[in-house]
């Protein structure tokens, strides 16, 4: 599944902050990093707990978010 991940330079907490916007049920900004990098390591990290907790529990994953959903690709 490829679901969205955005990360953005929070310039209060100093850190990257991770959204996942297909996950309207978690609390956002749901990780961050000190380094763009670490954002990354830890939005992948939270989001094979969520899908991982989700099947687990018999629940829908949300539908992945896609470029052709979102823009119109000439």
């Amino acid at each position: 599944m490829k679901y969205t991940i955005v990360i953005k330079w929070s310039e209060s907490d100093q850190c990257y902050v991770v959204l996942l916007p297909e996950f309207t049920n978690v609390m956002q900004p749901c990780t961050h990093g000190d380094t763009y990098e670490e954002a990354v390591k830890n939005a992948q990290e939270v989001l094979e707990m969520l899908i991982l907790s989700a099947l687990e529990e018999g629940e829908l994953l949300p539908e992945p978010q896609t470029l052709a959903k979102t823009f119109k690709v000439a």
